[in-house]
């Protein structure tokens, strides 16, 4: 088995943090999503949320504050997914809640560096 990284994500909303409530209704379809690709066993690290903050280190040392200085879109967080083909790691894609968010998921394999 391959292992392909699912990148996930979305234009900011510019919205408050949510509530407990809300987030609870936005983390329920993930927990859903994760235990179905858990339960195939597909899923080779629970992945991580990434925070809002973060800095951007260019050439020359410029350091640049928040990881999404010049792209509409930041990244939310990732998984790492192991499957027989790309193809198979993209199917698995489909089912992510961030498509119904107005989102996306990159899929790239993983190349193990071996040193």
């Amino acid at each position: 088995m391959k292992e392909f990284l699912l990148l996930f994500r979305s234009a900011p909303s510019g919205e408050p943090r949510p509530s407990p409530e809300q987030l609870q209704n936005i983390t329920k379809p993930w927990q859903d999503w994760m235990g179905s690709m858990a339960a195939q066993n597909k899923l080779a690290n629970r992945g991580n949320r990434l925070d809002f903050e973060g800095a951007t280190v260019r050439p020359g040392n410029v350091v640049t504050d928040g990881p999404y200085a010049e792209i509409k879109e930041i990244m939310l967080g990732y998984t790492v997914v192991k499957t027989d083909s790309l193809a198979e790691a993209v199917e698995l894609a489909k089912g992510c809640p961030v498509l119904n968010m107005g989102g996306n998921v990159e899929v790239r394999g993983i190349v193990e560096i071996n040193m």
